[in-house]
């Protein structure tokens, strides 16, 4: 059944390629983009002009039956990056938030991050803070939680590979390795459409086993 669905950081890397697969798949597409960036949105995808970090700006086009993507975040994250993290990860967030508040949406779709981890702290920080931030709305929610997605200009960490076999080999790094595994673009895009087309009341947390399609709920 054909969802409504309200993408934001619809132009990036995420963005573009799951809003090219729902429209692909008869539903009806909403892409949040500052003036400017219309012409990166993917065929079909409807132009929202509107800056996600200021929640009064699009706040109006938001409608009860969306389903929104929230795929807003630091391009590229590493860990000097603290301060983007805080002003543009969970500060898009909590406008989104705001924006909720006077416009209420059926279910919202946050890509976060896997966590614990041993590194990129100030990055899982302000994933966590934003969770808590969308928890505490108390709106239908589900938390996808990828560590490192795999695809085109991203494919750096395929030298870890190694490690990842090792580790998945020793009891005391299987759980930590497995939790913080790689998944490629082609899976993070079919849970997304996946997380859209079953979302409900309910909510739920995504890790990298049900992103990659080993588990279902």
């Amino acid at each position: 059944m054909p969802r409504r669905v309200f993408i934001t950081g619809s132009t990036g890397y995420l963005g573009r390629a799951t809003g090219a697969a729902l429209v692909a798949r008869g539903h009806f597409v909403q892409g949040l983009c500052r003036a400017g960036s219309e012409s990166r949105l993917p065929l079909g995808v409807i132009p929202t002009l509107g800056d996600p970090l200021d929640a009064d700006s699009y706040a109006a086009a938001l409608a009860p039956d969306h389903v929104v993507v929230h795929l807003v975040g630091t391009p590229k994250p590493a860990p000097w990056k603290a301060e983007s993290f805080v002003r543009v990860d969970l500060g898009s967030v909590q406008q989104l938030v705001h924006a909720t508040r006077t416009s209420p949406v059926s279910h919202v779709v946050y890509v976060s991050v896997a966590h614990p981890a041993p590194a990129m702290h100030a990055y899982i920080s302000a994933r966590e803070r934003a969770e808590a931030a969308l928890v505490a709305r108390r709106l239908p929610l589900t938390l996808v939680r990828p560590w490192y997605v795999l695809g085109p200009r991203h494919r750096w960490p395929l030298l870890l590979v190694p490690l990842y076999w090792m580790a998945d080999r020793i009891p005391s790094l299987r759980d930590g390795a497995r939790r913080l595994g790689l998944v490629t673009l082609e899976q993070m895009v079919r849970a997304l459409v996946d997380a859209v087309e079953t979302a409900d009341s309910q909510s739920r947390v995504w890790n990298v086993d049900r992103i990659r399609g080993r588990v279902r709920e």
